[in-house]
């Protein structure tokens, strides 16, 4: 049976998580609305992404957050306004839809990071009686798109890979 700082402690870590892939989500859904696509990812940007701390990501899908600041970052603002606003002014269209693009694989990258970051908190995947391997318990995975079940992978960057090579 689970103490209370076993509960907080993992309430903690899928928060923190969960804090990230609801700004994400959020981003993506601002990305998906009506309107011009540069007026949508400079929304995106500054009511979402400029507010995900990239310490609660995981290490590999950092460099794709500051790869996406960067982009949207990059140009020397006028006065009255940001280096946002800016840069995207500065994109053409196809551009900004790059952009948004990274934005949304970025979210998916996020969400299957936090499933694999869950089912390893799962009681199963750790327990020694339910999977004395350390493999993720069967199931847990979903199937992938030719519908076989997938094998279970031992560690957190072989099972991103896993999923990022079903994408």
């Amino acid at each position: 049976m689970p103490t209370n700082l076993d509960a907080e402690e993992t309430s903690h870590t899928e928060t923190v998580m969960s804090t990230a892939l609801e700004e994400f989500e959020a981003a993506a859904l601002s990305l998906a609305r009506s309107g011009p696509i540069k007026d949508r990812l400079t929304d995106a940007y500054r009511n979402h992404l400029a507010l995900v701390n990239p310490e609660e990501l995981p290490a590999a899908l950092r460099a794709e957050l500051h790869a996406c600041h960067d982009a949207l970052t990059r140009e020397r603002p006028l006065p009255g306004e940001d280096a946002v606003r800016a840069t995207v002014r500065k994109m053409s269209n196809q551009d900004a839809d790059e952009v948004a693009c990274a934005v949304v694989r970025l979210f998916a990258a996020v969400a299957r990071a936090t499933l694999v970051e869950r089912v390893l908190a799962m009681p199963e995947a750790v327990s020694d009686g339910a999977s004395s391997n350390g493999a993720i318990p069967s199931g847990a995975i979903p199937n992938g798109a030719n519908g076989a079940r997938a094998k279970p992978r031992k560690g957190v960057p072989d099972v991103i890979s896993l999923y990022a090579a079903e994408a």
